[in-house]
Order: structure tokens, then sequence, then C-alpha cells
């Protein structure tokens, strides 16, 4: 007799706890380049740093092997192709352990960008774009209200947004902040 499927848990669908990568100035280099510009060739890279083509190259299969550049991809502005309306929902499961399923098969509707376990009142913050509020109402009904074990909800529409920013760029500003402000630390 085979096995009944052990149910999973939260560490089974959480983001595991990574060490962080040495990066030298040159590894901090490549990744601000490349978040400008994820298109722009490993010749183009090393001409701009100073470097040779070959050492990009090695420097970007580095980052990739140890999971600092993930994928290569184009930002698309959702609205401009039919999906203007942000919402957010805050979940709370009927017992904690039914919060990896409930988590596994919001994940599987196509608009919900992201699925998050959070602390407080609610156990999971749901981020989804819709067309419109009736989009929106036939998700929540055929979709979401389809996943047993939720207790409660609210749903927030947004009404504004700020512009998208480059996030990933903002944080490696910062670690360069941060080792500049070391070594003049040090310095001194």
């Amino acid at each position: 007799m085979a096995k009944a499927a052990k149910p999973p848990n939260i560490r089974d669908v959480a983001a595991q706890d990574v060490t962080p990568l040495l990066l030298d100035d040159t590894d901090m280099a490549i990744l601000q380049e490349l978040v400008d510009d994820a298109r722009i060739s490993q010749r183009q890279l090393a001409a701009k740093l100073g470097v040779s083509a070959p050492t990009v190259g090695e420097r970007m299969t580095r980052l990739e092997r140890n999971g600092v550049i993930t994928r290569y991809t184009v930002d698309i502005d959702l609205a401009a192709i039919g999906y203007p309306q942000t919402v957010l929902l805050a979940l709370e499961s009927v017992a904690r352990e039914n919060v990896p399923y409930i988590m596994g098969k919001l994940s599987e509707i196509d608009e919900i960008e992201n699925v998050s376990i959070v602390t407080g009142q609610w156990d999971l913050l749901v981020r989804l774009r819709t067309k419109d509020y009736t989009h929106f109402r036939s998700i929540l009904m055929d979709k979401v209200w389809a996943i047993p074990g939720m207790t409660s909800m609210i749903t927030m529409m947004t009404i504004a947004e700020t512009p998208p920013k480059n996030f990933a760029k903002g944080i490696l500003q910062a670690m360069a902040n941060e080792r500049r402000d070391a070594a003049k630390d040090v310095a001194n």
C-alpha cells in the first residue's frame, strides 16, 4: 500500500535562508550596469568597466551559479496591456497548517503576482492585477473563494501608485555607499 503524501508545511513553500555572496567592486559594477540594461553585451560591458570580455563572462557565470543573477527579463507596463488595477488581499486561514496549501493554490492563479506569508492578524498578503472591478470580482468568486481553508479576507483596490522604480538599482547603490563609507572609516 502506498504511503499518503505528507502535506506541505510552511518551510516547504517559504523562501530559503541564503548566505550572501561576497561581491567585489567588479561584481558590483557588473550588477549595476545590468540592472540599467540587461541586454548589454558582455563585450560592451567589459569596455565600460575596463576589463576583458572573458572576465565579465566568468563573473556573470559565477553570479548566475550562486543565485545572485536569477534571470534576464523585461518590465512590462501591465496597464498598457489592459491590466491597470492592482488589488491586495489579506487572508486568514482556518488553521496555520492550511497556509502552504492555500499559498500553492493562490500561486496557480494567473492574475496573482505574488503571495507572501506575513506576521500579524493575517496569514497571507496577496497582490494581483486585474482588468477592472468586474474581472476582479470574477477572480475572487470563481478562483480565490474556491480554495478551501480560508476563514476571513479583506480586499484593497489601489487607487494610485508611484511609478515603478528600479528597486535593485537602489539596493546596489545603497551597498556601494556602505562600502565607500566603510573604506573611509578604515582610512581614518
